[in-house]
């Protein structure tokens, strides 16, 4: 079931056949044809028939997020009439998943009589929250903390938030773009932390008030306060420089901190001076943004994926940018890291002999890169298998070009 695409009939013919529920849930949509949808929808068995629907309403009742597409297919109806459905959890399923919904919608969401599909409504800041309702939405303890974060505030409105005592509270209105300068003068001497610091990325606060802020809680850090320990993966970062003039863009080059050179790598329209400057920057995810612009040249996207290795899980990734020299992936096989190493198997046209090299590698992601690989011999395919790892083994299974033969012999060997 891990293989991408189509399953042959033949295939959803004998996992029916297990009479398996939770293999059912799976058969859905692009991943059985025309005939075996009908099929499946006819299955004398409720448990197989109703697989996909059950397991969609199961997670609507637990509160996981499933797309609006699935929810509309699952109950029938349209969103709009989900949206005033009787369950509470598929109000707030919809209110979650369905962010491009109309005004009138939302304001019927944000007035739910049931606090979870309120909090739901109010999550991103859009569709957001009309002015009139700021007042009572920053008043609901449901959803004071999801607008705190990205709703305009007035004076009164951010004196009444910072009264609360809630350090939630705090922290959400510390990460509000939208603060005056009087409001940011305000927190500077919070006693939380990651308020203080997450202010401290904000536009009205000069680089020396910065300095002083990060330079406190660094001190904190060392002597061992918690809430300093984890912070520089829970601020808010400085996305307002990006939209800033040029000129005064340019003037965050040399900043100590790496959130404004972060923002600034992932600007269009930097000169060549700085781009230089942001690819030898210490810090590597500012050299990764500053790789993914359109113009990064060969050399430095070769370079700093030899180095380092690319982040598959975001894309797009370095070996596919335009600029990238493909046909030098083949040669990655023989870095001394096997993270650099994994990135050759995004060659498709990998040689066998190298697969071959890749495939006795004792970690074992780097087997399943090369149980995946449309290159693989048949031979290597086989043995992979056989694999210690049971994960290596399913890629192997769920190679594109599995033998037909060899399919059904796994089918077999399962009792299916």
């Amino acid at each position: 079931m891990a293989r991408h695409g189509l399953l042959a009939d033949a295939v959803v013919e004998a996992l029916l056949a297990s009479g398996d529920h939770d293999t059912a849930v799976r058969l859905h949509g692009e991943r059985v044809s025309a005939a075996m949808r009908r099929r499946i929808a006819e299955h004398p068995d409720p448990a197989i028939r109703d697989a996909y629907t059950n397991f969609v309403r199961n997670m609507v009742e637990c509160g996981v997020t499933l797309g609006i597409d699935d929810l509309e297919e699952t109950y029938g109806r349209p969103r709009t009439a989900l949206a005033g459905a009787p369950s509470p959890m598929l109000r707030a399923a919809v209110a979650g998943t369905w962010h491009d919904r109309p005004l009138d919608i939302q304001v019927g969401l944000l007035a739910d009589p049931d606090e979870r599909v309120r909090a739901a409504a109010t999550e991103r800041s859009q569709p957001g929250v009309p002015p009139a309702w700021r007042d009572r939405c920053l008043a609901d303890p449901a959803m004071r903390v999801n607008v705190a974060h990205y709703t305009p505030l007035t004076s009164d409105q951010f004196v009444h938030l910072m009264r609360s005592g809630d350090e939630e509270v705090h922290q959400a209105v510390a990460g509000n773009p939208h603060l005056s300068a009087e409001m940011v003068a305000r927190l500077l001497e919070n006693d939380n932390p990651l308020v203080r610091l997450t202010v401290a990325n904000n536009r009205h606060v000069d680089a020396e008030t910065r300095d002083r802020l990060h330079a406190r809680v660094a001190a904190e850090r060392a002597a061992g306060n918690i809430e300093a320990e984890m912070l520089d993966w829970n601020t808010a970062k400085p996305d307002w420089l990006r939209d800033a003039p040029l000129s005064e863009r340019m003037t965050y080059l040399d900043c100590p901190h790496a959130a404004f050179r972060h923002v600034l790598a992932s600007c269009r329209d930097l000169p060549e001076e700085a781009w230089r400057r942001l690819d030898d920057d210490p810090d590597l995810a500012v050299r990764r943004a500053a790789a993914r612009r359109p113009d990064a040249p060969a050399e430095v996207l070769e370079q700093l994926v030899r180095a380092h290795g690319d982040v598959f899980h975001i894309r797009p990734r370095l070996v596919d940018h335009p600029n990238f020299p493909r046909h030098r992936l083949r040669t990655f096989a023989d870095e001394p890291s096997p993270y650099v190493r994994y990135v050759a198997l995004q060659d498709r046209e990998l040689p066998a002999k190298v697969l071959e090299q890749l495939g006795l590698e004792a970690e074992p992601f780097l087997r399943r890169g090369v149980a995946r690989h449309p290159n693989t011999p048949e031979t290597l395919r086989e043995r992979l298998l056989s694999d210690e790892d049971p994960e290596v083994v399913d890629d192997a299974a769920a190679n594109s070009l599995l033998p037909l033969a060899t399919m059904y012999r796994i089918l077999t060997a399962a009792g299916l």
